[in-house]
């Protein structure tokens, strides 16, 4: 009988470091060579059990061992990293799940009450093409197919000619759907990405859903005008408003309870030193778990920018750049992720994810899904630098096993 070896899996994430890694950090950008091989190296392993392995319309690769019942438990995560990315960034999920897959099948005889799935879904970074989420988001039917066919990496490569070189079809790629016919649930583990346990001292949170997302290009139109001559009550300075929102967004968002607001760039002209500047545009990234409150910090960020134009006697227009609908978690299974986090560590935290993952796209198709995180230390993460400790990434396996062991229970 197969026991679960999470030491092992920390020496195949080292592997597969040594392998697709250099000096900068992880380089297993999507549908790039270092991609395949990862995906031949993975492959390889998955072959050593009684599974089978396809590849999908998208190009997720799934891995499934049959059950007693058609009815799925669906295991996922991505292989692939940003350029210079980290040595746990999604890997982690999917070699976790490869080991849980080696204790089912030893543990059942190859047979397990319900048919256990382990998924690599394709491109969730978007490091390439600009997007993300592509795999999961064909598969769920959300991938907007105007945008993708028009997205180019830096070398003028079209999404569609990059995927033709991989052998997929772009215009089948949602045909991947037909892979979530029988799922039941859907787990992912992931490294946090941000300090939030690290600064509770835990190595182990359940995550109740992924952020809502409001992306906007706010912009401010004043006048031109020489900034030696031009008095400063007669200004028409557009940075002005500009510069009030950027403190008015860390009070927008202390308001909203656990909500974050960005402002990620600014951008002026004329841009010389010798200018009052005309215009000002300035890009907004706002996030909350609950839409309401996300609808509320839209609200507030509007009023607050077109007080600030009217008192700097400036115009201001907004741009919609994007936006995701919070996806919040099954109940029931964040309920089993406590439990099995508490049998492993003894103490739970709740936490919901700013960043995107695939579980997002997943809960978008109506599957019952959840996520657990484990601790990242120095809360980074795309970075070379991104770490966990060896001792939370065991309790991370283990824990994440208990959960799988608990939805088979919960499908059955």
């Amino acid at each position: 009988m197969s026991v679960l070896n999470p030491k092992r899996t920390i020496a195949e994430l080292k592997e597969l470091r040594q392998l697709t890694g250099d000096a900068n950090g992880a380089q297993r950008v999507a549908f790039t060579p270092t991609w395949v091989k990862t995906r031949a190296w993975l492959t390889q392993k998955l072959s050593e059990l009684p599974v089978e392995i396809h590849t999908d319309a998208a190009g997720n690769l799934w891995a499934t061992l049959r059950g007693e019942s058609e009815k799925s438990l669906l295991i996922g995560g991505h292989m692939d990293s940003v350029p210079n990315g980290g040595w746990l960034d999604g890997c982690l999920n999917v070699l976790a799940g490869l080991e849980i897959l080696r204790r089912i099948n030893g543990q059942y005889h190859g047979q397990p009450p319900v048919t256990i799935r382990l998924v690599d879904w394709a491109d969730e970074e978007g490091a390439r093409f600009g997007k993300s989420l592509f795999g999961s988001s064909a598969c769920s039917g959300n991938l907007d197919m105007a945008e993708a066919r028009g997205l180019k990496d830096k070398n003028g490569v079209t999404l569609p000619a990059a995927l033709r070189e991989i052998g997929i079809d772009f215009e089948r790629v949602k045909d991947s759907g037909a892979e979530l016919k029988n799922a039941a649930a859907y787990l992912e583990l992931h490294i946090e990405q941000g300090p939030v346990l690290l600064d509770l001292n835990l190595p182990l949170g359940a995550v109740l859903g992924t952020f809502g997302v409001e992306r906007h290009a706010i912009t401010f139109h004043g006048q031109a005008a020489h900034s030696g001559s031009t008095p400063m009550n007669r200004r028409k300075d557009a940075f002005l408003p500009a510069a009030k929102m950027s403190e008015e967004i860390y009070k927008i968002a202390a308001r909203s309870g656990n909500g974050v607001c960005t402002i990620g760039s600014c951008t002026t002209k004329p841009g010389i030193v010798t200018s009052v500047v005309e215009e000002c545009r300035i890009t907004l990234d706002q996030r909350h778990l609950d839409s309401v409150a996300l609808a509320t910090m839209l609200g507030e960020a509007k009023t607050a920018s077109e007080q600030f134009a009217r008192e700097g006697n400036v115009n201001v227009a907004w741009e919609r750049l994007w936006q995701i609908a919070p996806r919040p978690f099954n109940d029931q299974l964040i309920a089993l992720c406590d439990e099995a986090i508490r049998e492993t560590c003894g103490q739970v935290h709740r936490l919901p994810s700013g960043p995107l993952h695939d579980a997002a796209e997943v809960a978008a198709a109506g599957i019952p899904t959840v996520m657990m995180f484990v601790q990242s230390l120095h809360g980074i993460s795309h970075n070379k630098i991104e770490d966990t400790k060896e001792a939370h990434l065991e309790l991370c396996v283990t824990a994440f096993d208990k959960l799988a062991e608990k939805a088979m229970k919960w499908i059955e």
